[in-house]
Formats: C-alpha cells, structure tokens, sequence
C-alpha cells in the first residue's frame, strides 16, 4: 500500500535530530510521497533543502502561510515568492489563505495576499493547498464568487460540515483530512459517513494535529496510515481502498508520476 502525505512541515526545527529517520519511517509503512508547504521566507531553505536531500519523496510548494502576512514585511516576501516561483519547480501554491483565529487585525490584507496567490495558480496551471482557519465563509467567498473554474486545489485541515463539504466538492477541490478525524465526536466522522472518499486527500499538518493515540505529540508522516485506517473503519471499507483511492487523487491533483 501507498499513502501520501499532501501536507506537512517536516522541514522545521521540530525534526531536525532525526529528520532522516522520521523519513525513513514514513517511507517504510507505505507514505513514500510528502508535500511540503511554505510558510515564509525564514524558512524557505529549510523546506528546499529538506526536498533537495529526499527527492523523489519530498515535494515543495510555494506560497505565503496568512499569519505571515504583514504590512511591514509583506512587500519582501512577495519579492521573494515571485523570484523563487521562476527559480524553481513547484507541485502547488501553498500554504496560502487566511487565518482568522489568532489576529483579524490585518484581515483585509490577508484577503489581498491570497488573491495575489490564486492569481499565481491561475497563471501557473497549479493547485493551491488553503489554509482555513476560523476563516471557511470569507475563504470559500473568493474562491466561489471571484475563482470557481479558474482554480483547483485542496482545502487544508477542512473544517466543515457536510453540507459545505458538498459544495466544496462540487466545485473541484478536494477535502484534506488529517489527524482531527482519529478524534473523539469529529465532525469529519460524519462528513466522511456522508460523503465518502472520493473527493478527499491525506494529510499530517505534522509536527501538529497528531491523530490518537499520538495526540499532545510531535506528528510525523507515517501516522498517515493511522488516519487511513481510521477512515476505512469509518467506512467499512478495505484499508487498502483507502489507500488507493487518496493516493490516486493526490498524484492527480499535485500532477505527481513516481513512475
């Protein structure tokens, strides 16, 4: 079996006394493909790095992470994100959107920021990977109203219900499930009861949002196993359908041939 892993920092401090091993692991219980999305220019080379030194199981995005969105520093990281965009070869545009939980002080410019990322995609022909965080409404308004049919992508960590699930769905972007799943009374239980696999994707968010029996724990890609099974007991479904379903529809939407 095959899993991927479409969104996780192993890149960061966190792992940096056993990134080779935490790899290695991964690889060895069947998560051999990772998507790394950026966060900001402070950590850039560590993610480009981090790819450099596991090709063909690392992949990079691109993108400027919301709380990372500052008036004072906003013009640099543009600067930088365009600069490296014609540098390198990059699978989607991530971790952008915008992030209402810890500050809506710069809310507006978050807004802004992330057209100018969907901007990007659109001309890139990329996926983005979009960050949600008490921020659904005023994320999925830009991308219905201003982006539906220009963009595709996966909404990271996804937050909602069945009924904004479906919408989601219906206008091609796929739902990234993580380790909140694996947790008691979540409502992804029943979004995925209601809905089914076929529109969603695999995800760590590592080194955060470990899946029980990990929780309060460093994450790491191999758990992804974890958060399959938990979706095939969900489901009733073979563990092994899970796997290749999620797997297929990353490869599709990141435009990954490990072949």
């Amino acid at each position: 079996m095959k899993f991927v892993d479409t969104h996780s920092h192993i890149y960061l401090s966190n792992y940096d006394d056993d990134r080779d091993v935490v790899i290695s692991d991964a690889v060895k219980t069947g998560t051999d493909t990772i998507l790394l999305p950026a966060i900001d220019s402070k950590s850039h080379k560590r993610l480009l790095d981090c790819c450099n030194e596991f090709p063909g199981v690392c992949y990079p995005m691109m993108g400027i992470h919301p709380t990372s969105v500052d008036p004072k520093s906003i013009d640099k990281e543009l600067d930088i994100f365009y600069d490296l965009l014609d540098k390198t070869k990059f699978y989607a545009i991530g971790e952008i959107g915008i992030d209402l939980y810890w500050d809506k002080t710069h809310a507006q410019l978050q807004e802004d920021v992330f057209r100018k990322m969907l901007d990007i995609a659109v001309d890139k022909n990329l996926p983005v990977s979009v960050h949600i965080r008490n921020s659904f409404n005023e994320v999925w308004r830009i991308l219905k109203k201003e982006y539906n049919g220009k963009v595709t992508g996966v909404l990271h960590c996804f937050p909602g219900n069945t009924i904004q699930a479906k919408e989601v769905i219906e206008h091609g972007f796929y739902l990234g499930i993580g380790g909140v799943v694996t947790f008691n009374n979540s409502n992804m239980q029943k979004v995925i009861t209601d809905l089914g696999i076929d529109n969603i994707v695999l995800e760590t968010d590592a080194p955060y949002l470990t899946p029980a029996p990990y929780r309060g724990k460093r994450n790491s890609p191999e758990y992804i196993k974890i958060i399959a099974q938990k979706i095939a007991d969900i489901t009733s479904m073979p563990l092994e359908k899970v796997a290749e379903v999620t797997t297929n529809n990353a490869f599709k939407l990141f435009n990954i041939n490990t072949q």
